[in-house]
């Protein structure tokens, strides 16, 4: 009788509540692996979701690696050279009378596009006297060979000396490396 309460205490309600503690703490420790497991599991299949990704993204662009290599080396070429000897091949191409370069200009100084941006770049002004259609021909053909030029300025005037001719004043910049 005299133990009867030491005999309940620590024979039951201690090794109890230790069981029940230690129960307990592997309940946490389950839970928290459980997170950890779901929480990494989702962390691998965004990843492998992004690396499937970055390989379709390859894939297209390996595609045009070679148009890359064109490019870069178009852009590294001089600009006043490439103009002139496209120009030139453009105009051999079409009829005379209805395409003829009249001016071609290099300033020095920076302008329009080029003074808000650090890329390196030039200006090119160029004007021609020629049909709508001839001029027109001839500015896709050289912005398709030179895809660096970014049209700045364009001014059409009727010319004096021909009714179907008419005159053509262009600003470009000319993004360089």
């Amino acid at each position: 009788m005299f133990y009867r309460q030491s005999i309940i205490l620590f024979g039951f309600v201690v090794p109890f509540a230790i069981c029940a503690a230690i129960v307990g703490g592997g309940v946490m420790l389950k839970s928290k692996t459980s997170a950890s497991f779901l929480e990494k599991q989702s962390l691998f299949k965004n990843a492998e979701n992004d690396r499937i990704g970055a390989l379709g993204i390859e894939a297209q662009i390996s595609k045009k690696r070679p148009h890359m290599d064109r490019w870069l080396s178009q852009v590294g070429k001089e600009t006043s050279n490439s103009i002139t000897s496209h120009l030139k091949q453009i105009g051999d191409s079409l009829p005379a009378k209805e395409f003829q370069q009249t001016a071609v200009e290099y300033p020095t100084n920076r302008g329009g596009f080029a003074t808000a941006s650090a890329q390196d770049s030039s200006q090119v002004r160029l004007a021609f006297r020629g049909t709508f259609r001839s001029v027109q021909l001839a500015l896709a053909e050289l912005e398709s060979r030179m895809p660096q030029l970014q049209l700045q300025e364009f001014k059409i005037d009727p010319s004096g000396s021909s009714n179907s001719s008419l005159n053509f004043q262009l600003t470009y910049t000319a993004w360089e490396k």
